[in-house]
Parts: structure tokens; sequence; C-alpha cells
């Protein structure tokens, strides 16, 4: 099992993100319609960047091929 992480967001982050996310889960088209979407990304972007020490090892190609293969629904 994964370890757990908590990132933060504020509630317009949450529905912007929330709204962006259901789009994107009928049309499987990921597709910004508001830059306020966009900006709501960046921040999340933002919250990993600053959890994750995975991005900054050596073998992070690796972690991210395992990490994939662990959150397929049917594994590779």
């Amino acid at each position: 099992m994964s370890q757990k992480m908590r990132i933060e967001l504020t509630a317009d982050e949450a529905l912007v993100l929330f709204e962006l996310l259901s789009r994107y889960s009928r049309a499987e088209a990921l597709v910004i319609e508001d830059q306020a979407e966009q900006r709501a990304l960046w921040n999340l972007l933002g919250a990993l960047e600053r959890e994750l020490v995975e991005p900054l090892r050596a073998e992070y190609l690796e972690l991210l091929q395992r990490a994939r293969g662990r959150l397929r629904d049917h594994p590779a």
C-alpha cells in the first residue's frame, strides 16, 4: 500500500479542479476552458513540488513507472 500524503487546496481550487476533472471524465479529453483551471493546476503542481522528493532522486523514472503500474486498472 502506498504512503498517504495530504495536500491542501482552497475551496476555490477544489471547485475549479472538480469541474475540470469531471469534464475530463465525461469527454476523455483534458481541455482548459478557463484560465482559472490552468491556475488551479499550477497551484496543485506547486503543492506537489513542495511535498515530493521522488522527482529529485536519480531513480525517478523507475519510481514513476512503478507508481503508474500500481495505479492502472489493469497492470501492464
